[in-house]
């Protein structure tokens, strides 16, 4: 006799209406030889697990030709009863985050969202990853995002991510 029990669970889930497979021009930086809009996509996730004290999200990527990688876009203490960063949310006021959360510098050494812009060359990876934490970052305003990172990872009840790259 066969017997099967089926388990549902829903599953912690980050979605874009910006994104698809390619960061478009809107999102791509202004400097370092790019003429992008650097607007920060928006991004949405759904069915966090119970015992979401806060939400972190990064933007990372691991194909920069800098030996650590490049954050380009740090936010944490993100209340856990968010589940969406609209349209240009990165941008450097922070008037278009939730109340409380708090951006960290880019590795390019400004205030939120840094579009991508890589060397000319092979495409490179963006992973756009949100952590549902079980608490809320008690850091310094200047952490830094490794700094962050090793936060987030030590408090991580789930995450959820997508990759999109990005090419000159």
């Amino acid at each position: 006799m066969l017997m099967s029990i089926g388990i549902s669970a829903q599953t912690f889930t980050l979605k874009s209406k910006d994104l698809g497979g390619q960061f478009k021009a809107k999102q791509y930086a202004n400097s370092f030889g790019c003429n992008g809009d650097g607007e920060s996509p928006q991004l949405s996730w759904e069915n966090a697990p119970a015992g979401t004290e806060s939400f972190a999200l990064t933007v990372y990527d691991p194909d920069a030709p800098t030996g650590s990688g490049f954050w380009h876009w740090v936010v944490y203490n993100i209340p856990s009863g968010t589940t969406e960063l609209k349209t240009d949310a990165g941008n450097a006021n922070g008037k278009k985050l939730p109340k409380n959360a708090i951006q960290a510098l880019n590795d390019g050494g400004a205030m939120g969202y840094m579009g991508p812009c890589p060397p000319p060359g092979p495409a490179h990876r963006y992973i756009i990853t949100v952590y549902a934490l079980k608490t809320k970052l008690e850091l310094d305003k200047n952490a830094g995002c490794a700094l962050i990172g090793f936060n987030i990872k030590a408090n991580v009840l789930a995450q959820a991510s997508i990759i999109v790259y990005g090419q000159r």
